[in-house]
């Protein structure tokens, strides 16, 4: 199973953002505490960040002008491209459908659950905590965490098959506040 996650997000990843070569020598590759973090955008509800470059793709929760959730499309998904001296970038259609959009379900009381496009077995919710703050829920490392980044480890492979080495989850554990990170590895 963690195989078949591993192997269909990178796939989607690679397939519609691919910007360059692999870094064939995994000692050069950055650690992912070392990626730029996205600062100043206002509700961003988590990131994803992957080799071969640090090219960012936010998700952000989607405000009308007078500060309203946008209940038919609540999150709202774009690039910051580092690579092109931090500019944001919308998403093309193909990554959104196939790479890095979300599907939700309204469940109702303004929460929902969210799906990746990529891989739908990673459920998450979007929901306000105690203080109404809007923040996305996933299980990591079998802890209720809110989210915070994604990262996928690619080294080698080709354009139609990389090398994924992990995936990597980091959010914040609800119950105790500890960072909470869940390593998936390919089998």
């Amino acid at each position: 199973m963690k195989y078949i996650i591993s192997m269909l997000l990178a796939f989607c990843l690679t397939l519609v953002s691919y910007s360059g070569g692999y870094s064939a020598d995994k000692n050069n590759a950055a650690e992912p505490d070392e990626f730029p973090i996205p600062r100043n955008i206002p509700g961003l509800l988590f990131y994803i960040q992957r080799d071969p470059n640090a090219n960012t793709i936010c998700y952000q929760l989607n405000l009308d002008e007078q500060g309203q959730l946008r209940e038919k499309e609540p999150v709202h998904t774009f690039w910051i491209r580092y690579t092109d001296g931090g500019t944001r970038r919308e998403l093309n259609y193909l990554q959104k459908k196939f790479a890095y959009g979300i599907n939700f379900k309204s469940t109702g009381n303004s929460s929902y659950e969210l799906t990746s496009v990529a891989y739908s077995k990673l459920p998450m919710s979007l929901r306000k905590d105690k203080k109404n703050i809007y923040h996305v829920y996933a299980n990591i490392d079998k802890k209720e965490c809110i989210l915070s980044r994604v990262f996928i480890r690619i080294d080698g492979g080709t354009f139609w098959s990389p090398n994924v080495l992990y995936i990597e989850l980091k959010g914040t554990e609800t119950a105790t506040g500890k960072t909470v990170i869940q390593r998936i590895k390919p089998s």
